[in-house]
């Protein structure tokens, strides 16, 4: 079901899957039934902020109220009741780092947002250091304020005795993913799942351990770090004064990964993209530890079972935002929804290119002083032109990702998947098929991100009984084949390629 508010009602007796889904600019939660159908989904949307440039934070009590909410609405809306859920699922915007007081529960600081640049000039000098290439390869990362390490540190070194209260026990950190589980157990559990840990910068890839030297680079505490616990297994039970009931709380995973889940994208040689506020490109390694000599990242993916599993990642900061400041700041289009038909009513983008590098760019470059501009400009260029540009974004830094991954993997992709908001988008996925020379392939349910974390909840609780079940529930709804001429694709790519170098000057 594509709208969100559209419930198909079952007997309430009948058992489901709660996901959580917490992501950069609103708060969704959505039930699922056995055979893997969304039964109905609500959304609860919250400010981010931006107190000067480059920095983004958020108010980490407005995150798990409208979780909350969203939450509740969904289960009134579906006439559902707690007993009838078989377990949770939670999944989450990564990165962004919450610090709190563990005896009130109450942040000390502003959630700092993943999108975050605070951090880029200790990241810049940490790069430059001879401990730069023992972090990368003891996390599979590149060294950047992306991360959650320097967030952390930040927030220690700039709130008032918060280091002493850090080293002494009283202040606990996490993710998204984590906060949301302390508050839904009233304090009880304090953990992550590796694909969050694996995306702080202090966990060793390969041991899927905190690790004491890179605590001692960034200066964290390791009281104040969460337990590392599989993505698919009980953790915990929510509070019953939260939906009436005890709720088994069994799925964890940062959002790309669990995009990957929801896409059946369990062995390697997978790939998906997420299309969202970022852009996020998965290749599955399977139980291979992946090494990166493009730039890109490597990463945890989320296993169905107590094994490690890897994938090679790129990350596009500025994806599905770029078309929010084009609604919200140029005044462009009214609503997402509306650019496809404004950039439809034109044959191409008119030689303009629009590089949305508002807080750096993202893999393969990462460079974090790049800034946004749009070339190409003349006399004739309407807004139609610049609200194409800005879709063409999208899928331009989507090739850069797969340029480097196939480079990677030493193979070319036979296919993409896609999911996220900006997926349904037609003119933008038979740009995206054009411009890789790559089939790209969209489920029936292009909300896998919050399908994933339900799979590996219903794994865990025995709501389904495998993996093999799980990957039977995927269904393409339509595929774009490439249409576009070679010499056109390369050309094209060429004038975007010169844009950025601009960019980066």
């Amino acid at each position: 079901m594509d709208d969100g508010r559209t419930y198909v009602h079952y007997n309430s007796t009948m058992p489901f899957i709660l996901s959580l889904d917490e992501g950069t600019t609103s708060a969704r939660s959505a039930l699922y039934d056995e055979r893997g159908c969304r039964v109905g989904m609500e959304s609860v949307g919250f400010d981010c902020r931006y107190p000067q440039p480059g920095w983004v934070e958020q108010d980490a009590r407005e995150i798990w109220r409208a979780q909350m909410e969203s939450a509740r609405t969904l289960l009134a809306c579906a006439k559902i009741g707690a007993s009838a859920i078989a377990g949770i699922g939670i999944t989450n915007q990564r990165e962004t780092t919450v610090v709190w007081d563990r005896a009130t529960g109450e942040p000390v600081s502003p959630a700092i947002v993943w999108q975050c640049r605070r951090t880029a000039d200790f990241c810049s000098d940490l790069a430059a250091s001879r401990e730069a290439p023992e972090i990368t390869r003891k996390t599979g990362l590149v060294i950047d304020a992306y991360f959650s390490g320097s967030k952390i540190r930040w927030i220690l070194n700039h709130v008032s005795d918060a280091r002493r209260r850090a080293q002494n026990g009283e202040l606990l950190f996490g993710n998204v993913d984590t906060w949301l589980i302390w508050n839904l157990t009233k304090g009880g559990v304090h953990a992550t799942d590796p694909s969050n840990a694996s995306r702080t910068m202090l966990m060793n890839l390969a041991t899927g351990e905190w690790d004491d030297d890179l605590l001692r680079i960034f200066d964290v505490p390791r009281a104040m770090l969460p337990r590392i616990v599989p993505s698919s297994g009980v953790v915990g039970e929510t509070a019953p004064e939260h939906f009436g009931a005890r709720i088994p709380i069994a799925g964890i995973a940062g959002d790309q990964q669990a995009a990957l889940a929801g896409q059946a994208c369990f062995c390697a040689g997978l790939s998906k993209n997420t299309y969202g506020t970022g852009c996020f490109a998965l290749l599955h390694t399977g139980r291979r530890l992946p090494v990166s000599n493009n730039r890109l990242l490597g990463t945890r993916a989320a296993s169905p079972d107590d094994t490690a599993q890897y994938a090679i990642e790129g990350s596009v900061f500025i994806a599905g935002a770029a078309i929010q400041w084009v609604r919200d700041e140029l005044k462009a289009v009214t609503s997402a929804a509306e650019s496809e038909a404004l950039a439809t009513s034109i044959p191409d983008n008119g030689g303009v290119y629009f590089v949305p590098a508002f807080v750096g760019l993202g893999a393969p470059h990462w460079d974090p002083a790049a800034r946004g501009l749009i070339t190409g400009l003349t006399r004739s260029t309407g807004r139609a032109h610049i609200v194409r540009a800005a879709l063409e974004s999208i899928a331009y830094q989507t090739r850069e990702l797969v340029d480097a991954m196939q480079d990677d993997a030493g193979e070319p992709l036979r296919e993409l998947r896609v999911d996220g908001g900006a997926a349904v988008n037609n003119l933008l996925m038979q740009f995206q098929a054009d411009i890789l020379g790559r089939p790209i392939v969209r489920p029936v349910d292009v909300e896998t991100t919050a399908l994933g974390a339900a799979y590996l909840a219903g794994l865990a609780t025995g709501f389904w009984k495998n993996v093999e079940e799980v990957e039977s529930f995927w269904r393409a709804e339509r595929r774009f084949d490439p249409q576009m001429p070679a010499g056109v694709r390369e050309c094209l790519f060429g004038e975007w390629k010169a844009a950025v170098a601009r960019c980066r000057a």
